[in-house]
C-alpha cells in the first residue's frame, strides 16, 4: 500500500470510530436498574425488577392511565350485558407474538387464569367467575355469578403480578413452576443469547408490535413506541460505581441511586434527576405469620412502641425530608384512601424499654427469630440494617441472614419452620400504586396461605376488603378504607415503615420519560 493511501485510509478509520459510537448511542439505552435479574417470570414473583423486565417483553389488555382510569390497550373495547353479569372484550386486530404469532382469545383466557391463581385481585375474579372462555380468535368472554364493578380497572392493574398477556403454551406453566420460554406480546423481546444475570441483560425492538391508536396516555396506558432498538441493562451492585459510569457515559439510566449520589448527580448539566413514581413508596416490615414468635398478634403489637419511622426513613432516603413522609399508614399520601385512621401506636415519643416489657409479656423468651433482606439494594437494605439494629437493642435472639436480592426473592417463598430453612421477619418497599387501595393492596390482606409472602390470616380484613370491592360510592370506598387501616393496626399484617419518594436519575439528552415505573417506552434522546 502507498504511504498516502495507508494515512487516508487511517484518517478515515480513526473517523469512523466517533461515528460508529454516536450511531450505537442512538440506537441504546444502557440502564443500571436497582437490583440483578435474577428470575425472568413476572407471575412467578412480585419483585419490582422482574415486573419491569415483563414491561418491557409484554402487553396486557388494559393499562392504566394518568388517572388512574383503565384504558385499552391489546383489546379494542368491551361490552356488558345481563345487569354486568356477562362481559365480552374484542381484541384488537393484527396484534402478534414475537414468534410472529397471532394473540388469540385463547392466549388471553390462559394467561388470565395462570394469574388469577396468584394475584390478590385476580383471586377476588376468580371467585365471582362462572366461566372465562374464547368463544373466537378475538373475543374472550366473561360470565360472572353477580356483578364485578372492578372487572376492567382488575385488567388493567398495573401493579406485580401484573396480567401479562402470553401464548397459550407459556402460560400452561403452573404459576408456582418459572416460565423457561420468553415470548411476549410486547415492544422489546428478550436476547437470551445475551441473558448474563450479574453482568447484562439485553433487549431488542419488536418491529411486529403494534401501538394501540388510544390516545390517552400516562403510566401503562397509551400507544407504546418503542424509540430504541435495543435496551441494555447493565448490573452494577455498587452505587458509588454505577454513579460513576453516569457521569462518564458508559450508562444513561441510574434507575435508583442513593441521596447521597443524587446529590452529586444534580451538579452536573449533562445528567437530570427525577421523580420515578407519581406515589410515594409504602415500606413495610412483614413478618412470616406461619412460624413462632411472630404467629402470636401480641408480639407483633410489642414491638409499636419502639418503631420510629424517622429512623427507617432517613437510613432509606437521607436527611431531606422532601423525599419521604413519616406518620403514614398502609396507603401512601396523595392517593384517594389515605388516612391518619388507627394510627396512633406510631406516634409520640417512642419508648424500646416498654417493647421489651410488652415482648415479654407476651411470652417472649429468647426464641430464635430470622431476619431475611437483600444487601444489594438502596432502600430495603438500609431498612434491613436498621431492623436489625432495632431487634438488637431489644434484646431479640435475632439471626441476621441477609444477602443479594436473587436469594432473598427466593428464600421468602418459604413456608418451611427456621430450622428447616424458613424466615420470621423482613422489610421490603413496594410502589405506591401496589397500595392505591384495598383492592390492590397486596398487604392488607388476611387470606392465609394465599397472601403474599408472610401469610397471614385475619377474617376482619377479608371481609372489609370485599366490602370495599363491592361499594358504589367514592365516600363509601374512603370510609372502608379507614376501618381496613384500624383493623390493619391491631392484627398488623405488617407495620407501616413510613413512605419515600424515590427519585432516578438519566442523561438530560433522555427525554418524554413515562414516570411510574421505569418503562421504555416513549422515551427518546433529544
Amino acid at each position: 500500500m502507498h504511504r498516502r493511501t495507508f494515512l487516508a485510509a487511517t484518517a478515515a478509520s480513526a473517523l469512523a470510530r466517533p461515528a460508529l459510537a454516536q450511531d450505537a448511542r442512538a440506537r441504546t439505552v444502557r440502564f443500571v436498574p436497582y437490583a440483578d435479574l435474577t428470575a425472568l417470570d413476572p407471575i412467578w414473583t412480585t419483585a419490582d425488577v422482574v415486573r419491569d423486565h415483563g414491561y418491557l417483553v409484554y402487553d396486557t389488555l388494559y393499562g392504566i392511565d394518568a388517572e388512574f382510569q383503565p384504558q385499552p390497550q391489546l383489546a379494542e373495547g368491551h361490552a356488558f350485558e345481563q345487569d354486568g353479569r356477562v362481559c365480552t372484550v374484542t381484541l384488537r386486530a393484527g396484534i402478534t407474538f414475537h414468534d410472529g404469532e397471532p394473540i388469540r382469545a385463547r392466549d388471553c383466557v390462559a394467561s388470565l387464569q395462570r394469574w388469577m391463581a396468584v394475584a390478590p385481585m385476580g383471586q377476588s375474579l376468580r371467585a365471582v367467575l362462572d366461566e372465562l372462555a374464547a368463544p373466537d380468535d378475538r373475543h374472550i368472554r366473561f360470565r360472572l355469578k353477580r356483578a364485578f364493578p372492578m372487572l376492567i380497572a382488575t385488567l388493567a392493574q398495573a401493579i406485580a403480578p401484573v396480567p401479562f398477556i402470553m401464548p397459550e403454551r407459556v402460560a400452561a406453566t403452573p404459576p408456582d413452576k418459572q416460565l423457561t420460554d420468553t415470548t411476549g406480546s410486547g415492544p422489546f423481546k428478550l436476547r437470551r443469547d445475551e441473558y448474563r444475570p450479574g453482568n447484562q441483560i439485553a433487549y431488542e425492538r419488536f418491529d411486529g408490535y403494534v401501538p394501540t391508536p388510544n390516545g390517552s396516555t400516562g403510566l401503562t396506558a397509551g400507544p407504546k413506541r418503542a424509540r430504541f432498538e435495543r435496551i441494555e441493562w447493565r448490573i452494577i451492585p455498587d452505587a458509588a460505581t454505577a454513579a460513576a459510569a453516569l457521569q462518564h457515559g458508559e450508562v444513561d439510566w441510574f434507575a435508583d441511586p442513593p441521596a447521597e449520589i443524587l446529590d452529586l448527580v444534580r451538579r452536573s448539566r449533562d445528567l437530570a434527576v427525577s421523580r420515578m413514581e407519581v406515589l410515594p413508596s409504602v415500606s413495610v416490615m412483614r413478618w412470616n405469620q406461619l412460624n413462632p414468635p411472630f404467629d402470636s398478634k401480641r408480639m407483633r403489637q410489642a414491638l409499636l412502641p419502639a418503631i420510629d419511622q424517622a429512623d427507617f426513613m432517613a437510613a432509606a432516603a437521607g436527611t431531606d425530608p422532601d423525599n419521604y413522609a413519616i406518620g403514614t399508614g398502609f396507603f401512601p399520601p396523595g392517593s384517594p384512601m389515605a388516612s391518619d385512621a388507627g394510627l396512633e401506636p406510631l406516634k409520640g415519643l417512642r419508648d424500646v424499654e416498654r417493647a421489651k416489657r410488652l415482648l415479654k409479656e407476651a411470652g417472649y423468651a429468647g426464641q430464635l427469630i430470622r431476619q431475611i433482606g437483600p444487601t444489594d439494594t438502596v432502600v430495603t437494605g438500609a431498612l434491613a440494617q436498621v431492623a436489625a439494629d432495632l431487634f438488637r437493642r431489644l434484646g431479640l435472639n435475632v439471626d441476621v441472614a441477609l444477602t443479594d436480592s436473587g436469594t432473598v426473592v427466593q428464600r421468602r417463598r418459604s413456608m418451611e419452620p427456621l430450622d428447616k430453612g424458613g424466615w420470621s421477619v423482613s422489610c421490603w418497599s413496594f410502589p405506591g400504586l401496589w397500595m392505591l387501595n384495598p383492592a390492590t393492596h397486596i398487604l392488607l390482606r388476611g387470606n392465609g396461605r394465599d397472601a403474599w409472602f408472610g401469610w397471614p390470616t385475619a377474617p376482619a380484613l377479608e371481609m372489609l376488603r370485599d366490602q370495599w370491592i363491592d361499594a358504589t360510592s367514592p365516600d363509601e370506598q374512603k370510609r372502608i378504607a379507614r376501618e381496613m387501616q384500624v383493623v390493619g393496626m391491631d392484627e398488623l399484617p405488617c407495620i407501616p415503615l413510613g413512605c419515600l419518594y424515590r427519585s432516578t436519575a438519566l442523561a438530560a439528552d433522555l427525554k418524554d420519560r413515562v414516570v411510574g415505573m421505569p418503562f421504555f417506552w416513549n422515551i427518546r434522546r433529544a
